[in-house]
């Protein structure tokens, strides 16, 4: 199975994956740490570059979304695993398509978890994250405002889309997401 957590900036989706990984000990692959290794930067090396330019250029994050379907794949065939996460905006729909091929490709689930929370709570998780030396995303509200202007928000025919308010904590969180059948009950990765 692959679950992929999505969403715009600070909407929770890596607090989340990362919680899921932790808890299934499950493969895990973050867009801002694998665009980050591509460009030969450490995971906490802070770059504010503007929309579409230096490390979050076109083509660098078409290579990032390419890594994280590479890693999936192979992590499912030949690591033998049961679950995959993948963490990224995934902000096109083209994007997500290509989870899609990938999964069926491959015959295996696939569930995207859209994750969000209000306005409010995004503002302050972006401050807090301006804050901390170790933050691995570069998002910041900028960013954000561009994502609301240009997010393709889920359409009524991706069926395979969760709905997810980040706004609670992580374990309330997960078992939602057991609850509603997207994650197994127990972890086995």
């Amino acid at each position: 199975m692959i679950v992929v957590f999505f969403g715009m900036t600070a909407s929770g989706k890596s607090t989340l994956g990362q919680a899921c990984a932790d808890r299934y000990s499950a493969p895990y692959y973050n867009t801002d740490r694998v665009r980050k290794e591509l460009a030969g930067l450490s995971a906490t090396t802070h770059r504010p570059d503007a929309v579409g330019q230096g490390i979050y250029s076109q083509e660098l994050s078409a290579k990032t979304y390419e890594m994280l379907v590479h890693r999936a794949e192979e992590a499912l065939v030949h690591g033998s695993r049961t679950l995959v996460l993948l963490d990224g905006s995934y902000a096109s729909l083209a994007e997500r398509e290509r989870v899609r091929r990938l999964a069926g490709k491959l015959g295996v689930r696939l569930c995207f978890v859209y994750c969000w929370c209000s306005e409010e709570e995004t503002r302050r998780r972006l401050q807090l994250r301006a804050r901390d030396p170790f933050a691995v995303s570069d998002g910041r509200w900028e960013i954000y405002q561009h994502q609301v202007a240009t997010f393709t928000q889920p359409l009524a025919g991706e069926t395979d889309i969760y709905h997810c308010n980040t706004e609670a904590a992580p374990e309330e969180l997960l078992a939602q997401l057991i609850q509603a059948g997207i994650l197994p009950p127990e972890s086995r990765a």
